[in-house]
């Protein structure tokens, strides 16, 4: 018994890389960590959340990704609630309006809505402060050899370590970029995933905006909803809209100028009432922001070569379906390490 509990303290973690810190990849890195094995992530932008994302300016921050998130499964709401302990999510109750047909209504729904705090980006940041990150780091090429994965990056060339598995929490035609070349069964699914895009515009308000609701979904326009940033709690600053274009509009123009389709964007406004004229406007562009596959597990794990995928887009999309994707991959993972050492 002591021998073998002396090989069980030397015997080395298994080791995971995770391409994307999204929330995605940090609820897969998070469950897997707390397993036991050895993660580190790889993140191609500054800093981690992905979509859950906030843009900060001088005085003022705007919240131009997700908007919110429900919770309805208890897992995730069981990790929501670790979240509103810490401070860095609480509830949010917009006063909401629906547009449709020339029309305004106030909405009816009952919906519970969840935002970050003090922005949308903070369980991302919470999540990711106990775990390894390099961020700045393209992944652009995979390979396996000798059992295990090696990565190259765009910025850094080959990656040094190698590792036992490796998970993808990219969206799909990322994934399918990284897969083409090691994985032909991933290749053609990716491939088959449509993913559409869609155009943000924050505007800046000097003064408080005349605007009848502190949220909008709008139906039937380019526009699909319109936020005041400042309704939600712990948020301080200047005044901030938030407007999205619709995932169909935004791919159909998904090449525009930034210029021109935020001025499209804006003329759509101004006719629903929020006339941005005099405010500073930002603009970005998500290139895959919706788009979703129902799969029965909400990942992908292929226990041959130790290569795995999960994300939103693989769970019906919104914030929760991407938390629970990467944490019952985590779980796969485990199963299969114990049973394939």
């Amino acid at each position: 018994m002591l021998n073998e509990a002396k090989i069980n303290e030397t015997k080395p973690k298994v080791t995971v890389a995770i391409i994307g810190a999204g929330i995605a990849g940090l609820s897969c890195a998070s469950s897997l960590q707390a397993l036991g094995f050895e993660v580190q992530i790889y993140e191609k932008s500054r800093g981690p959340s992905d979509r859950m994302s906030t843009r900060h300016g001088e005085g003022w921050t705007a919240d131009h990704g997700a908007q919110y998130f429900t919770a309805r499964d208890r897992a995730f709401i069981e990790e929501l609630n670790t979240w509103i302990k810490a401070g860095v999510a609480a509830a949010w109750h917009p006063n909401l309006s629906v547009y449709e047909s020339g029309q305004w209504q106030e909405s009816n729904s009952k919906e519970k809505r969840y935002v970050g705090v003090p922005a949308m980006n903070s369980p991302g940041q919470y999540l990711a402060k106990n775990l390894s990150i390099e961020c700045n780091q393209t992944i652009d090429k995979i390979y396996r050899n000798d059992g295990k994965w090696h990565l190259h990056s765009l910025e850094n060339g080959d990656i040094t370590q190698s590792f036992d598995y490796l998970v993808l929490a990219i969206p799909a035609p990322q994934s399918y970029a990284l897969t083409k070349l090691v994985d032909h069964s991933m290749e053609a699914f990716c491939s088959s995933v449509d993913m559409q895009g869609c155009w943000t515009v924050m505007a800046r308000f000097l003064e408080m905006a005349d605007m009848p609701f502190d949220a909008a979904f709008i139906n039937n326009e380019i526009i699909s909803w319109i936020s005041r940033n400042n309704s939600k709690p712990g948020r301080t600053g200047q005044e901030t809209w938030t407007i999205h274009a619709t995932p169909q509009w935004s791919q159909q123009c998904i090449e525009l100028e930034k210029e021109e389709a935020g001025k499209l964007i804006l003329d759509s406004a101004k006719q629903l009432g929020l006339n941005c004229q005099n405010a500073e406007i930002a603009i970005h562009r998500w290139r895959y922001a919706s788009g979703a596959t129902n799969t029965e597990a909400g990942f992908i794990l292929n226990e041959d070569n130790k290569l795995s995928l999960c994300g939103d887009w693989l769970n019906g999309g919104r914030v929760e379906g991407a938390w629970l994707s990467g944490h019952k991959l985590a779980s796969a993972i485990h199963i299969s390490a114990a049973l394939n050492p």
